[in-house]
């Protein structure tokens, strides 16, 4: 399973709860696509995670900015993953960015709304805020891999799953 985490938004640590928390520790993978706020909850994710990727948000501090770059593309068991905080993408970027980096999906945080869409031809992830939801609720996304389908669902830390779609590979 790939986990994808976005805007933690925390002070000490990931800030992580239930469902969301399970899920990090079980993931193959987690992408974080920024927003992180300190360096101590970066190395919060890095620790908790099994292998970790990440990318630094509009709020990053310069400490994170120097240990991560604002986009980075990942392989995982056949898919492509282009991850971006998405702050200084429009969706015509997004969709460009995505083609550029032949990425299966593109993912993508900031705006703290839990979603699936597609930007063009590219379809484009953002998990939410499991722990600053703002006025959206709390969420995270789980994927798993097929042979021709990434399965996906947005999930609340309670366990809820409130959102399932698929990007064919």
């Amino acid at each position: 399973m790939l986990v994808v985490v976005a805007d933690t938004h925390g002070r000490d640590g990931p800030r992580l709860d239930g469902r969301t928390r399970e899920a990090v520790r079980e993931a193959e993978l987690v992408c974080h696509c920024g927003d992180f706020m300190t360096e101590s909850v970066l190395d919060a994710f890095q620790d908790a995670a099994g292998e970790f990727v990440g990318v630094y948000g509009n709020n990053d501090p310069p400490a994170v900015r120097e240990r991560l770059s604002d986009t980075a593309v990942v392989d995982h068991e056949g898919v492509r993953l282009a991850l971006a905080h998405g702050h200084d993408h429009t969706e015509t970027a997004l969709s460009m960015f995505g083609r550029q980096s032949n990425a299966d999906l593109v993912c993508v945080g900031h705006s703290h709304d839990p979603g699936f869409r597609m930007a063009g031809v590219v379809p484009v992830l953002n998990p939410g805020s499991h722990a600053d939801p703002r006025w959206y609720r709390p969420a995270h996304a789980e994927l798993e891999v097929d042979s021709d389908v990434v399965a996906g669902r947005l999930v609340d830390p309670d366990g809820t799953v409130f959102d399932r779609f698929e990007v064919e590979r």
